[in-house]
């Protein structure tokens, strides 16, 4: 049987490959490799970015505030945990009962019922991560507030890029939150870390419509922090309306039920420990003078500070209490998403509506984090240098305030 052509092969074979296009294919993959490389790079950055962002700026705080402790004849170790830190660290090593009698109120008074002023939720997650091996008590403070502030930055980055429109917009509210004046208290044996990285996490839950996830940071945060009110009025009006609109079936009313849970049960164990209803907020009126005035003695305190002979850290204060004042009708015109405005709003209305010890109102105002959204969209607009240069001075000055308020400054904060 003859062979045809056919059978052979094609009539017109494909012409072989050219020594140039071999020579272009180990370019190619290398260049395909690279491209690759940089891109996981890139989302690997993209994941780390805001723990990197939050912990750089917050190790820059406590090397000026070990600066500034070497200069007033202080140690790093007593000032991240002075103040409230010592309640907590002492709730954390013997419980309610057995603080140390040397612990009193603001002023200088003790009764059996003085530690209750202190919520349990960050003491308790101090003595349990105390148990694992290798931990001191404050090596287990300072962890859960390591950790805490991380979980509450990459939250804030969420928030941000979500209404900022940009992964920008997120880390420079990561940056801004981090280097806030008084963000100090977010390495020390306080409960602001803590307090905060629920408090955004359930307004996450409130803008992404996760209500379960909404319901449980809301009722854990109100075993850490009073401010839990604020975040409580939002989340229970929040499900409210979602139930109004019938969105979301039922699962609105279990953020709604869930809310208000932690803040109701401890306020109701010190109101059986204490025989009183309003137990608590006795507790807080007799000891540090913490009542709710309208905003009567801030005011006064504001008036004088302004046009009297006052200490620098006083000062601040004032001017740091009216530029939020200024960011909240920032975030109004802004139209920012509602629970967002109305946390920050609610925040500010709890510190500067109330009584007490002044020199705190700039610390509290830290869960007020949403008054710093439209600054941070306002930097990731801006050129690169200028965005760069304005949250370095940012950094140095939150980084400097808190510091001097804990070593140079000689009364509580």
């Amino acid at each position: 049987m003859s062979t045809t052509p056919e059978a052979v092969g094609p009539r017109h074979p494909q012409p072989a490959e050219s020594i140039h296009d071999q020579r272009e294919r180990p370019a190619q993959r290398w260049w395909e490799r690279a491209r690759d490389g940089a891109a996981d790079l890139g989302a690997r950055w993209a994941f780390l970015a805001p723990g990197v962002v939050y912990l750089a700026i917050r190790l820059f705080g406590l090397l000026v505030l070990s600066w500034l402790s070497a200069a007033n004849d202080e140690t790093l170790r007593d000032n991240l945990r002075a103040w409230d830190g010592e309640w907590y660290l002492e709730i954390a090593a013997h419980g309610y009962g057995g603080v140390s009698d040397s612990m009193v109120d603001g002023y200088g008074h003790r009764s059996p019922e003085t530690p209750l002023a202190f919520f349990p939720g960050y003491p308790v997650l101090v003595r349990l991560v105390r148990s694992f091996p290798g931990f001191g008590l404050d090596g287990a403070a300072t962890t859960v507030s390591l950790i805490a502030g991380i979980v509450a930055a990459y939250g804030l980055a969420r928030i941000g890029r979500s209404v900022g429109g940009t992964r920008g917009a997120g880390l420079f509210l990561v940056a801004l939150f981090a280097a806030s004046p008084m963000s100090v208290t977010l390495s020390m044996a306080y409960s602001e870390a803590l307090f905060c990285a629920l408090a955004v996490w359930a307004l996450v839950g409130v803008l992404e419509r996760n209500w379960a996830l909404a319901g449980l940071c809301c009722a854990a945060s109100g075993l850490v922090r009073p401010t839990a009110a604020a975040l409580i009025g939002v989340v229970g009006l929040a499900a409210l309306v979602a139930l109004f609109r019938r969105e979301d079936g039922w699962r609105p009313l279990l953020g709604a039920v869930l809310a208000p849970a932690g803040m109701v049960l401890y306020v109701g164990w010190v109101a059986v420990q204490t025989g009183e209803l309003g137990g608590y907020f006795a507790l807080q009126q007799r000891g540090w003078s913490s009542a709710f005035d309208g905003g009567v003695a801030t005011g006064k305190f504001m008036l004088e500070t302004l046009s009297e002979n006052k200490s620098v850290l006083e000062t601040f204060t004032v001017w740091i209490v009216l530029a939020a004042l200024v960011l909240l009708v920032l975030c109004v015109r802004a139209r920012m998403p509602w629970p967002l405005v109305l946390f920050a709003f609610a925040v500010l209305a709890m510190d500067l509506g109330s009584d007490g010890l002044m020199y705190s109102k700039v610390r509290l105002l830290l869960p007020a984090f949403p008054l710093l959204i439209p600054v941070a969209i306002g930097l990731a607009n801006r050129r690169t240098t200028t965005a760069v240069c304005s949250t370095v001075l940012i950094v140095c000055f939150g980084a400097w305030f808190g510091a001097y308020a804990l070593t140079a400054w000689s009364y509580a904060i």
